[in-house]
Parts: structure tokens; C-alpha cells; sequence
């Protein structure tokens, strides 16, 4: 039996099967290692939603979209999704304002700076995912 382990063993080193190839010589793939994930730097953006009474319907852990509406045109101007998806991380207790309420969201980086441009230039509103 030794032998006969030692001849198999010795067809495969000829073949040039290694160690790591025994998954291929007995007829099976081996799959491509999988890439690196990258991951992605997560931070806390605080956003000024224009609807107070909508940021009171949200608890954290909801996700939302968020939308901006320009103010530069009648009826509102065109209105654009500028983050997808992200995780409401606090809803702050202060009160809503004229100018609406504050919401902390959960967003990449580059996310993040969309809303801080978006907030200084449009209406910003959510809808729950």
C-alpha cells in the first residue's frame, strides 16, 4: 500500500501537480482566489432635512434615499437623488424648525461631501427604503 502511495505520489510531482493542485488533478476547478474587498470608510453626516415632521418618523437604522430639490425655479426645480440607501445612525431630539430638523446618516466619504453641497444649495428631503 506504501508504494503504492509513493508511485501516485511521485506521477503527480511529474506531472507537476503540487501540494496546493490536488483539487485539480482529481478533475475539479479550483476557483480564482477571490479579489481583495476594499472596504469602504464609513462616516456620520449630519443633514437638514426641510420636513421636520418627516425626520420624526425616522428611528435609527432606517435607511433612506435622499433627495434635493433646487429652489432656483417655480415649483421647487428639478429634483435629484444624492445618496442612496444610507443608515439613519441618530435622530437628535432638538425640535424642528422652519428650516426643518437634523438627521445623522451613515455614508461613504464621498457620499458625505454630495449632501454637505446639496444641503447648501437645494431643499433636502427622505424617502424610507
Amino acid at each position: 500500500m506504501a508504494a503504492g502511495l509513493a508511485v501516485i505520489a511521485t506521477a503527480l510531482l511529474a506531472a507537476g501537480a503540487g501540494p496546493g493542485d490536488a483539487e485539480r488533478v482529481r478533475g475539479h476547478p479550483v476557483a480564482d482566489p477571490l479579489p481583495e474587498r476594499r472596504t469602504v470608510e464609513m462616516v456620520a453626516a449630519p443633514v437638514r432635512i426641510a420636513d421636520g415632521a418627516t425626520v420624526r418618523l425616522l428611528r435609527p437604522g432606517d435607511r433612506v434615499d435622499v433627495i434635493a430639490a433646487g429652489e432656483s425655479t417655480p415649483g421647487g426645480g428639478e429634483a435629484r437623488v444624492v445618496a442612496r440607501g444610507a443608515r439613519v445612525s441618530d435622530v437628535p431630539r432638538a425640535s424642528a424648525t422652519e428650516s426643518g430638523a437634523l438627521v445623522v446618516l451613515s455614508v461613504p466619504r464621498p457620499t458625505a461631501a454630495r449632501l454637505a453641497g446639496a444641503g447648501a444649495t437645494a431643499r433636502l428631503a427622505v424617502t424610507l427604503c
